[in-house]
C-alpha cells in the first residue's frame, strides 16, 4: 500500500491549513504526519500572551517616538537609540497585522479592534489590507504561481530587482498618505477610481499583477469603517502639519519611522522565501522548502522577523498555529525527524546567507 494512503485527510489539511487533499509525489510524509499531530497539539491561542506583547510593543514604540518628537536637543546617541527603538517596538506591533489574518474572530475576542485603533490606523495599514489576501497566499494551488498575491520571482530575475524591491519599501508611508488622504476621498465621487482603488491599492502584495476583489456583507461593512477611520486620520495629520498644529519636524519624524519600519519588513520579506519559484504549482513540502525559518542560536531574528516570522517555512506547514506555539512546534520536529529530512533543510543560518544565496541564483536563468 502507498504511504500517500496512510494519512488520514483531515491530518493532512490540519497540517497545511488548507482543504483536505491527497498529497502529491516528493512530499516528506513523515513530516507532514509529525506536522499534522502539532497542529492538534498546539493549536490553542493564548490571549494573555498576545495582549502583553502587542501592549508593551505598542508603548514602547510610542514612548520612543514622543520623546524624539518633544526633545530635539538630545545627544546624537541618545536620539539614535530612541529611533532605533521606536522603529523596532512599532514594527514589532504593526506584525500582529499578520496573525489577525490567520485568527478567527474568537481566538483573542476584540485584539482586532483594539490593534486597529492603536496600531494599524495609526500606522495607515489597517486589518482589511492583509485579511482576504494573505489567506491566498497559502492557498495550496495558488503559492508561487501568478495568483499569489505574495510572490515575485525574485530568484529569476535580474539582480537589480533585489534592491529595487527594498527601496521601494522606503516610500510606503507616501503611497499610503495618498491612498487614505486623497484616493479615497475621491474613489467616493468617482466610480471608476473607486474600482482603481480596491483592487491594485487596498493590499499588502508583493505581486504587481494582483487585483483584489472587494468583500461582500459584513466583512464589506468592517472594511468601509476602518478605510473611513484611516482616511479621516491620514487628512487629519495632513491638516494639522500644514496649520502648524503638528510641527513639521514631529510630521516627518513619524513618517521616518514608518519608512524605516517598511524598509526592515521588505528586507525580512527578502529572506522569507528563496523566491525560486517557475509558476508553476507546487507540493506542501516543496512549498516549504522554498520558504525559510532562521531559528534560534540565531539571536537578531527576534528583532527583525518578530511574532515567529523568523519560523516562516514552518508557518507554510503549520499556517493555524499561533505564533508563541512555532518554537515549541519546530524543537519537536527537529527532534522527531532525521537530519536529512526536508524540515532540516528549510532551517538557515542567517538573514545574511539567505540574502547571499538569493543574490548569487538572481539573474543567472
Amino acid at each position: 500500500m502507498s504511504l500517500q494512503l496512510t494519512i488520514p485527510a483531515q491530518d493532512i489539511a490540519a497540517a497545511t491549513g488548507a482543504a483536505p487533499a491527497r498529497p502529491r509525489a516528493g512530499d516528506d510524509m513523515a513530516m507532514i504526519r509529525i506536522a499534522a499531530g502539532l497542529a492538534r497539539d498546539h493549536g490553542a491561542y493564548r490571549p494573555g500572551v498576545y495582549w502583553a506583547d502587542f501592549l508593551a510593543s505598542a508603548a514602547i514604540g510610542y514612548g520612543a517616538l514622543a520623546v524624539l518628537v518633544a526633545m530635539p536637543g538630545l545627544p546624537a546617541w541618545v536620539g539614535a537609540l530612541a529611533a532605533m527603538t521606536s522603529l523596532l517596538a512599532l514594527y514589532r506591533a504593526g506584525s500582529f497585522i499578520h496573525e489577525i489574518s490567520h485568527m478567527k474572530d474568537n481566538s483573542v475576542p476584540g485584539f482586532r479592534l483594539v490593534w486597529n485603533i492603536i496600531a494599524g490606523i495609526p500606522m495607515m495599514i489597517p486589518s482589511f489590507m492583509y485579511e482576504g489576501v494573505h489567506n491566498l497566499h497559502h492557498a495550496r494551488h495558488r503559492y508561487g504561481t501568478a495568483r499569489d498575491p505574495e510572490y515575485m520571482a525574485l530568484a529569476r530575475r535580474s539582480k537589480l530587482s533585489i534592491p529595487a524591491f527594498v527601496a521601494v519599501a522606503a516610500l510606503g508611508p507616501i503611497g499610503l498618505l495618498i491612498r487614505y488622504a486623497l484616493l479615497a476621498p475621491l474613489s467616493l465621487l468617482v466610480p471608476g477610481l473607486r474600482a482603481a482603488v480596491v483592487a491594485r491599492f487596498s493590499a499588502l502584495s508583493i505581486n504587481p499583477d494582483f487585483r483584489r476583489d472587494e468583500p461582500k456583507g459584513a466583512e464589506l461593512a468592517r472594511w468601509h469603517m476602518m478605510e473611513a477611520a484611516t482616511s479621516l486620520f491620514a487628512i487629519a495629520v495632513l491638516s494639522a502639519t500644514a496649520i502648524g498644529i503638528i510641527p513639521l519636524r514631529a510630521f516627518l519624524i513619524w513618517l521616518a519611522v514608518l519608512s524605516g519600519s517598511m524598509v526592515i519588513n521588505q528586507i525580512r520579506t527578502l529572506a522569507a522565501h528563496l523566491w525560486d519559484n517557475n509558476g508553476e504549482q507546487m507540493t506542501i513540502t516543496a512549498q516549504y522548502l522554498d520558504s525559510v525559518n532562521v531559528p534560534p542560536p540565531a539571536l537578531l531574528p527576534a528583532l527583525w522577523a518578530p511574532v515567529g516570522l523568523r519560523y516562516h517555512a514552518l508557518h507554510h506547514l503549520l499556517p493555524s498555529l499561533p505564533y508563541h506555539a512555532l518554537g515549541a512546534a519546530h524543537r519537536q520536529l527537529l527532534a522527531a525527524l532525521p537530519t536529512g529530512s526536508a524540515y532540516h533543510a528549510g532551517n538557515h543560518p542567517s538573514l545574511a546567507q539567505v540574502v547571499r544565496q538569493l543574490w548569487a541564483t538572481a539573474g543567472t536563468r
